[in-house]
């Protein structure tokens, strides 16, 4: 059965719950409100938003729908848990990716592995590498390598659990040839007219 695309806001729930589990455990499962402040955290995320709590709960209900997310009682406030593992099928490592991709947005192997630190220690930095690849070869792919952007030294790669990227570095691979063409042409324009210059001068005429 193949899954829904997700909304930027129930990827950021989904992946504030991840994280939290691992950076605050004596506060985790989360109230509504650290959900919420987790959300609109400044830092660490990218892009930076600005929802209400409101919003936050009734995103809650459409991943619960989805078996994602799970509510916890017995407290004086309803507090609430991430499935991603279970309910993606995947392994914790997986999680620890994509939820840094959600969080953050489009990164190179190597940033996510400083990154994925306090969710998933990984060995080096091809282990990163084996379960992206791994997550780009799924029937239902969920994460795309990015083409390289000029001047770039690595790839960058991004989750794809909210839909196809539309990537800057998508645009600047696809500048990038066209901008090689017009240098080339630019080049043998130049060459030609040394060419002429040279034949004119030879010949005592002005160019």
């Amino acid at each position: 059965m193949s899954r829904r695309d997700l909304t930027p806001l129930e990827a950021r729930v989904l992946a504030v719950l991840v994280e939290k589990e691992h950076t605050v455990p004596d506060s985790y499962p989360l109230s509504a409100n650290a959900l919420t402040a987790g959300c609109n955290q400044k830092t660490a995320r990218d892009p930076v938003m600005d929802v209400p709590e409101a919003e936050v709960l009734a995103t809650v209900e459409e991943l619960k729908s989805l078996s994602l997310v799970n509510t916890v009682s017995g407290s004086r406030v309803l507090r609430y848990e991430h499935n991603f593992a279970r309910g993606m099928g995947l392994p914790g490592a997986a999680v620890a990716l994509l939820t840094q991709l959600m969080l953050r947005g489009p990164q190179t192997a190597a940033e996510l592995r400083q990154n994925t630190e306090r969710l998933h220690r990984f060995a080096d930095v091809s282990s990163v590498e084996g379960f992206l690849e791994e997550l780009a070869a799924r029937e239902q792919p969920m994460a795309i390598k990015l083409p390289k952007a000029p001047g770039a030294r690595e790839a960058r790669w991004a989750h794809l659990l909210c839909g196809p990227v539309a990537s800057v570095e998508q645009a600047a691979a696809v500048a990038q040839p066209r901008d090689e063409e017009v240098a080339l042409l630019r080049a043998e324009v130049a060459s030609l007219r040394q060419l002429v210059n040279r034949i004119a001068a030879e010949l005592g005429i002005q160019p």
